[in-house]
């Protein structure tokens, strides 16, 4: 049994306790420079959300990754921890090779692509030969050092994904997705709703806007 296996085993079997969801929403990052810090990932083309300023003595910037439901706060007056002592920060991309290549695209100076043989295994260059879920990496620094990793991820494990959201959450996009999906099917072939209405909501999933997930999901139906 591989470790993917493993691991996919031990999600299944651990019990379901939760009474009350629980979503990460914000990490706090330790800079010392709050301008230099917005111009970095400003220019990484992570989303500003917000910039406020109360007096000399707080601030705080909020960018959000593409895609991503977790956003991050840095600033002044935020946090007592050390400027670039976060470490360990995931950023899961579809496309290790895409992803690293559109960073060094944005003048960042990122580190090769490596790839582990399995949990607590030492890195080996280049991404995983075979391409599995969760091998792939490569690792990036902003201004302050706080250290960003890249982890390729195509596959999830169970309970993660669109299967975590909740019922408030995923009907308003499923009636999102109806809306659109009336739109096409006008027009379009015979089909079933079901795969434009998967590829629709991946799509949003992954920070689309809903104009361009309705046109990644006719863009899927069309290359089926």
């Amino acid at each position: 049994m591989n470790s993917t296996q493993v691991l996919s085993k031990t999600t299944i079997e651990t019990p379901m306790a939760r009474t009350i969801d629980m979503k990460l929403e914000v990490v706090v990052i330790p800079v010392s420079d709050v301008d230099r810090a917005k111009r970095f990932y400003g220019g990484l083309g992570w989303r500003l959300d917000a910039d406020f300023v109360a007096g000399d003595a707080f601030r705080v910037v909020q960018f959000t990754p593409p895609g991503s439901p977790c956003s991050i706060h840095f600033g002044t007056g935020v946090t007592s921890a050390a400027p670039g002592s976060a470490r360990g920060l995931y950023l899961v991309v579809s496309d290790i090779e895409a992803a690293r290549a559109e960073l060094v695209g944005a003048g960042v100076d990122v580190g090769e692509l490596f790839h582990v043989a399995g949990p607590g295994k030492p890195p080996l260059s280049g991404p995983d030969p075979e391409r599995r879920s969760y091998f792939s990496y490569a690792t990036f620094s902003d201004p302050d050092g706080n250290g960003w990793l890249l982890q390729e991820v195509t596959a999830r494990f169970p309970g993660r994904g669109l299967s975590s959201m909740d019922v408030a959450t995923l009907v308003p996009l499923l009636r999102e997705a109806e809306e659109h999906h009336g739109k096409y099917e006008a027009t379009a072939p015979k089909h079933h709703w079901s795969e434009w209405y998967a590829a629709y909501l991946v799509a949003r999933e992954r920070g689309r806007t809903p104009e361009d997930a309705a046109k990644d999901a006719t863009i899927h139906m069309e290359r089926a």
